[in-house]
């Protein structure tokens, strides 16, 4: 039997959590040359592009340290290239949904944090 990654387990994880929440997965590992989207969920108001990260419960730090400025710049450049392909009414939301998870068992939830608004753009226009 193939070993799931954290990363990969973490994404499905997320994905089912947004959809409990009323979000529609609109796309996921959404690639660009600046870098890459993780998932981009939609509801009514807003269009969420969203960061997963997890770690095993023992972890040193908590997922989101590991949103760093750099990798804000790299979904917001992304999140534009897919606005401009995608147009929507929808304000845009940088999230970060944080998963920790039981040591060795990647699909067994300990935590999960939906941190809206994780980010915002502003001071990232070196991105565009």
């Amino acid at each position: 039997m193939a070993k799931v990654s954290a990363g990969a387990a973490g994404e499905v994880l997320a994905a089912r959590f947004l959809r409990e929440k009323g979000y529609t997965i609109t796309a996921a590992n959404v690639h660009s040359r600046f870098g890459e989207i993780d998932i981009i969920a939609e509801n009514a108001q807003y269009i969420a592009f969203v960061e997963v990260k997890t770690r095993s419960e023992n972890a040193l730090y908590t997922p989101r340290e590991a949103v760093t400025y750099q990798k804000q710049r790299k979904v917001i450049g992304t999140a534009a290239l897919y606005l401009q392909q995608h147009p929507t009414t929808r304000q845009p939301r940088f999230d970060v949904i944080e998963i920790v998870t039981a040591k060795g068992q990647p699909m067994k939830v300990v935590e999960i944090d939906h941190i809206m608004g994780a980010y915002e753009t502003e001071g990232l226009h070196a991105a565009f």
